[in-house]
């Protein structure tokens, strides 16, 4: 199943267009949103402290409000701080309707401390549509925000509920496509989707018989200056792991050992000799440092005519250097950049909060201005592929921040590529199982705290292959039917 992500401003197009149809969407959203929250409540107890603010959010908890007291649930309707008094008596769910998508100041005053009650109690919290105090588009929180247990969020999914700190406030999200849901000709494609198996699932293809080595490609890794060999050995280790045929380490330190006693299997060279081999894809930048040595080697990157995967130092020599950047801009074979926000900030010439403050903005900007496929990483990382569509990666977890695990994505990526991905399939492939193996781990109590990176690497080589044979039996069973 594939799932669209609608902005707001797409969300009011919708809206609009289906202005006229019966019943009302706000009719369609309360009913909804009854259902759902009578669901929740029903065995907890039948107390409901409904928060209604001024604007349609509020409208669509009203109505929820007057279908719950109909189905004989004891429904408190607080409009403002005072009517919390009302409901100081345990309840089983509290529905918050203050403000919903398109919200763009912070919520202040009574409102801000009516977040703060909801945020106290220790029942189950539904939000409409998104939690109040968190910006749709951005996943922003404005002032302060209801940390929700779950969000029905009507029409479609929005941004800001799955990237940032979305994730944190929005609890478990189901959507409430509230009768327009595609192919109903009120709702337009979606740019935007959730990474998800539907989205990748023509790329997963098991080997056949009759294969070797040169079939799955030859990938060069450049970086490992001096102190940072870790880097480039750890990107080589995961692309092993990953499928590559043959992978090819150039280290930049001179005092750098002549092979990987973790790793036989990767071929370490001079970099210079490495770019010099008949290539598949190259990863540029783990461990590369931001010497004169490394700008001539990442200028040669830029100048060969197969996939680069731009990673850590190569995007710091990116940012400071307009022929670098011009090179990059000229491109015709795929180019994959991998910043997290602080990188991206270097990138765009911002300051770090601007790139948090709008993601989408900013990675649709990286785009623009490297002629790249993004992934501007973090919670909810975000996806822009060359040709303008755009996703949101809602795999892994918190363990993930650790040292070493940006270098196994680059691995991962130059992987795919070799093997000759094309470069969006290999962008939301390897995203999606970078996460997806640190999710493995956790799940067998490996992490989150004290996650490594080369468990993850591990971990990828698994769920990759778990999915190859998965994806074999569906075609088989295709087949036979």
């Amino acid at each position: 199943m594939t799932i669209p992500i609608y902005t707001t401003a797409e969300i009011r197009r919708i809206e609009s267009a289906a202005a006229t149809a019966q019943p009302p969407l706000m009719e369609r959203a309360g009913l909804a949103a009854a259902d759902f929250a009578a669901a929740l409540a029903s065995e907890r107890g039948k107390e409901v402290v409904v928060l209604a603010g001024p604007g349609n959010n509020g409208g669509d908890a009203r109505i929820a409000a007057r279908i719950l007291a109909e189905r004989f649930f004891r429904v408190t309707v607080a409009e403002t701080l005072e009517a919390l008094g009302a409901a100081t008596r345990s309840c089983a769910l509290v529905i918050d309707g203050l403000f919903g998508i398109g919200l763009a100041r912070a919520v202040t005053g009574d409102h801000a401390r009516m977040v703060e009650w909801a945020n106290a109690q220790s029942c189950r919290v539904l939000a409409l549509d998104v939690p109040s105090g968190l910006a749709s588009d951005t996943g922003r929180v404005l002032g302060c925000a209801v940390r929700a247990t779950h969000t029905l969020t009507f029409i479609g999914m929005k941004p800001g509920l799955l990237t940032l700190d979305g994730p944190d406030h929005c609890g478990e999200v189901s959507v409430a496509g509230l009768g327009l849901e595609a192919p109903a000709p009120a709702t337009p494609s979606s740019t935007g989707w959730v990474v998800a198996p539907g989205l990748i699932a023509h790329a997963l293809k098991p080997r056949p018989l009759n294969f070797h080595k040169g079939n799955a490609g030859s990938l060069a890794i450049i970086g490992g200056a001096a102190s940072m060999s870790g880097a480039a050995l750890l990107a080589g280790r995961a692309a092993l792991r990953l499928g590559a045929g043959k992978v090819h380490v150039g280290l930049l330190d001179p005092a750098a050992p002549g092979f990987d006693p973790a790793c036989l299997e990767l071929m370490l060279r001079d970099p210079d000799e490495v770019l010099g081999l008949d290539l598949d894809a190259i990863v540029a930048g783990p461990g590369l440092g931001q010497g004169d040595r490394a700008q001539i080697l990442l200028g040669a990157a830029l100048a060969s005519d197969i996939p680069c995967i731009l990673d850590a130092d190569a995007l710091n020599l990116l940012a400071g250097s307009d022929a670098m950047r011009q090179a990059c801009t000229r491109r015709s074979a795929d180019t994959l950049i991998t910043p997290h926000p602080a990188e991206a900030a270097r990138l765009l010439g911002i300051k770090t909060s601007e790139v948090q403050n709008d993601r989408l903005r900013a990675a649709f900007l990286l785009r623009d201005r490297f002629n790249a496929h993004v992934v501007l990483k973090g919670n909810g990382s975000i996806l822009v592929a060359r040709d303008g569509r755009w996703f949101i990666n809602t795999s892994g977890n918190p363990g993930m921040a650790s040292a070493g695990m940006g270098d196994v994505l680059a691995g991962i990526l130059g992987a795919l590529a070799a093997q000759g991905l094309a470069g969006q399939d290999a962008l939301l492939l390897g995203v999606h199982l970078h996460g997806a193996a640190a999710d493995d781990c956790v799940a067998r109590s490996v992490g989150p705290v004290g996650l490594t990176a080369s468990e993850v690497a591990d971990a990828a080589r698994r769920v990759w292959n778990a999915w190859l044979a998965a994806q074999a039996t569906r075609t088989r069973a295709l087949g036979s039917g």
